[in-house]
């Protein structure tokens, strides 16, 4: 699926759309600066996919700090069978940066 531009998701999140976000990065990058979502490190990813399987087929957007980390989610999670996984694009940098 197509990735997510910033912009997008901002006016998504602004509008109280419901959303899937997850974020791949470690728990203390996720406590010093966050956008909200759940938190699930790249690492564990593998190890926690029964908790991911309610959204195999609805939108998932992943992010990181800049994009790289969640890439490497949004692949592995499709050959999971995820059909819907959308990457942050920029991540969470990007995120700040745009007004």
């Amino acid at each position: 699926m197509e990735d997510i531009h910033c912009t997008e998701l901002k006016q998504r999140m602004s509008s109280s759309e419901e959303l899937n976000i997850l974020d791949v990065r470690e728990i203390n990058e996720y406590q010093q600066l966050n956008i909200g979502g759940q938190n699930l490190p790249l690492g564990t990813i593998p190890n926690k996919l029964a908790e991911l399987e309610k959204f195999k087929d609805q939108e998932l957007i992943v992010h990181c700090q800049t994009g790289v980390r969640s890439e490497m989610a949004k692949k592995y999670l499709e050959q999971q069978g995820f059909t819907k996984v959308r990457n942050l694009l920029g991540g969470i940098v990007e995120y700040f940066k745009t007004e």
